[in-house]
């Protein structure tokens, strides 16, 4: 109890606006990197300028208090940039993932009534999104740029697109800058200091590991006092750098930025995650403090022949989740950051981000094996999903979660809203969780990855887990289907690492005799690429894959 008073009593949390919160940081460090990336590099007084340039041009558009603004770009400045003047507007920002198709693009422009999209010509990984846009918006290239009018999108009047080409219906970088540069900056200000902390900085749309991604409506005061909290917890400074490989319409990247930035320190990101960069840019950067957070970018990392090579000795503070993560990868990691605290986090979209993480004086083990405890001002607590009663210390269930970072609703989703928040303002997550006596969390999956075998509860988690053990398998990912006997079983998707082989059978054997029989997969398949959306893997597609190709 004594160390929980110590924390409450250190919090000094200030609650102001996303875009008053870039303003307080370039007024205290002007001269500080806010952003560094690859190739490019603002101080916090140039962001802001940059950020207050851009939010004159939105404004010539006639973008204002309420109004929602697309963000169809890829991690980068433009993204920083243009959240901030959308934040100083006092309108809403709606990161677009950048890997959606056309279709996907269609649903997210009209389902959050876009009024404005900006985009670049900027072409990676094969991406084109004006191309994607114009299969999304039959019409757009016969529009009229000063102000569409979209049967698909009726709300949405500009595209802006940045980069040095044009396109038929959208407006040029040279176009809207202009617009700005007689802006009026009074109507600016008095715009920003009209804004509510309660009201909406941020739509983002959930991952989609369902069919239909829901818009989380998070407030100013959600995204800045999680940020805080999260750097408080993290005891960082104004010299701290943190770095950030994840992609910017990702909770998970705007949260580290938003905590830095409230102690005046340097968002280190990259465009596309590259292992061999990423490390670079770590070496010279100086980073402090890292969120590589996911498996995926984990493995990455320490599979790149750079790894060992690079020093790393810097780095004071990693968020890597290795509660959830392979063995071998904690034991690598902590072999080549000897200084580093590693410690594990638990959140999601619809809390902003980080609910429960570890603290810094956390012992190895509960760092290690477990996903910290919440973060001042926030409760969580495991529910027993039929019966509606917390669990025991110890015992499974799923997680509630209340306190400043819940989302406000589900956009345009009343009866998804009343679903997941109830009158007392608990946010029933879907999440399976264990609370320690000593209040550490841990996650067990998804309630939804819970499959039922012969009326058998099995946690995907724990098959995913045991058939990473073997060493030809660097990622499983465990669906149901179908059963006529035992409702359903389990089928196994297996990436395998580089240069390793096996079979649908001696997986099903390394199975037999070390997992209860229900829980070995009785399907196997093998993949090179996930179908994946920002960071998460999307279940339901492989599921449906594998019951088309059973006939199921």
């Amino acid at each position: 109890m004594n160390d929980l008073n110590s924390e409450l009593g250190s919090i000094r949390v200030q609650a102001t606006s996303l875009g008053d919160l870039l303003l307080i940081a370039a007024d205290a460090q002007p001269d500080t990197m806010a952003v560094v990336l690859p190739y490019r590099r603002l101080t916090f007084a140039q962001l802001r300028d940059q950020a207050i340039q851009r939010a004159l041009s939105l404004q010539a558009l006639g973008v204002g208090s309420g109004d929602h603004v697309g963000l169809l770009l890829p991690t980068g400045m433009d993204f920083i940039i243009t959240m901030f003047a959308t934040a100083l507007l006092g309108a809403v920002s709606v990161p677009v993932n950048a890997r959606y198709q056309p279709p996907e693009l269609a649903y997210i422009i009209e389902n959050a009534d876009l009024c404005v999209l900006l985009t670049t010509d900027k072409i990676a990984d094969a991406v084109n999104f004006v191309e994607r846009l114009n299969k999304a918006l039959p019409g757009l290239a016969t529009g009229n740029a000063q102000a569409l009018q979209l049967e698909q999108a009726p709300l949405l009047r500009n595209i802006v697109l940045f980069g040095e080409s044009s396109a038929p219906g959208i407006l040029d970088q040279e176009q809207f800058t202009a617009l700005g540069e007689d802006g009026d900056l009074d109507k600016l200000h008095l715009k920003r200091l009209q804004v509510s902390l309660g009201s909406t900085a941020l739509i983002l749309y959930t991952s989609g590991t369902t069919a239909n991604p829901k818009g989380c409506m998070i407030s100013h005061e959600a995204i800045v006092r999680n940020g805080a909290a999260l750097a408080e917890r993290y005891e960082l400074t104004a010299k701290d750098s943190f770095w950030s490989p994840l992609p910017m319409f990702h909770i998970a990247a705007i949260l580290p930025l938003a905590a830095i930035f409230a102690q005046g320190g340097t968002y280190v990101t990259t465009n596309y995650f590259q292992a061999g960069e990423a490390l670079k840019m770590m070496e010279e950067e100086k980073v402090t403090a890292t969120y590589p957070c996911f498996w995926t970018i984990m493995s990455d990392i320490v599979d790149h022949p750079d790894f060992e090579t690079t020093d790393l000795s810097a780095v004071k503070m990693m968020n890597a989740n290795f509660a959830v993560q392979p063995p071998e990868i904690g034991d690598k990691m902590k072999k080549a950051l000897p200084n580093a605290v590693f410690v594990g986090t638990f959140g999601m979209t619809e809390t902003a981000g980080t609910v429960s993480t570890s603290r810094l004086d956390a012992t190895e083990k509960q760092r290690f094996t477990r996903l910290g405890t919440p973060l001042s001002g926030m409760e969580v607590k495991a529910m027993h999903p039929e019966t509606g009663e917390e669990v025991a210390a110890g015992e499974k269930g799923e997680a509630w979660i209340r306190g400043y970072s819940t989302f406000t609703e589900y956009y345009k989703a009343p009866e998804k809203t009343a679903e997941a928040l109830d009158n007392e303002g608990w946010f029933h997550s879907g999440d399976l969780i264990s609370i320690d006596p000593d209040g550490q969390l841990m996650f067990h999956g998804r309630l939804r990855d819970m499959l039922k075998v012969g009326g058998e509860n099995v946690a995907a988690v724990e098959i995913e887990t045991y058939l990473q053990q073997h060493d030809a398998v660097k990622l499983a990912q465990v669906v149901g289907i179908p059963h006529p006997r035992l409702i359903e079983v389990p089928a196994a998707f297996i990436e395998l690492e580089p240069g390793q082989q096996t079979s649908e059978e001696e997986l099903i054997g390394f199975c037999k005799g070390n997992i209860a029989g229900f829980k070995i997969p009785r399907y196997v398949r093998f993949v090179e690429e996930w179908p994946i959306s920002s960071t998460k893997i999307q279940k339901f597609r492989l599921q449906d894959q594998l019951n088309e190709e059973l006939g199921f």
